[in-house]
């Protein structure tokens, strides 16, 4: 199958050249036309937590918590 595609590249160069040539074109006007909502972030999740542990430490609270 690999052989059947090499030789039918090596045959038909400019078969091979035109479809090379139609890809990059398709990705460069979808590329230049493609709309952009918004930018991800790419921080990471957090979330906040209010707890009171009367008589620990933040550390051992942290630790439990978490």
């Amino acid at each position: 199958m690999i052989e059947k595609i090499i030789d039918f590249s090596v045959n038909n160069r400019f078969i091979i050249l035109i479809i090379y040539l139609g890809v990059i074109g398709y990705g460069i006007y979808f590329m230049i036309n493609t709309p952009i909502d918004s930018i991800q972030d790419l921080s990471e999740n957090q979330v906040i937590i209010w707890t009171e542990w009367m008589g620990r430490s933040p550390q051992i609270i942290e630790d439990q918590i978490t």
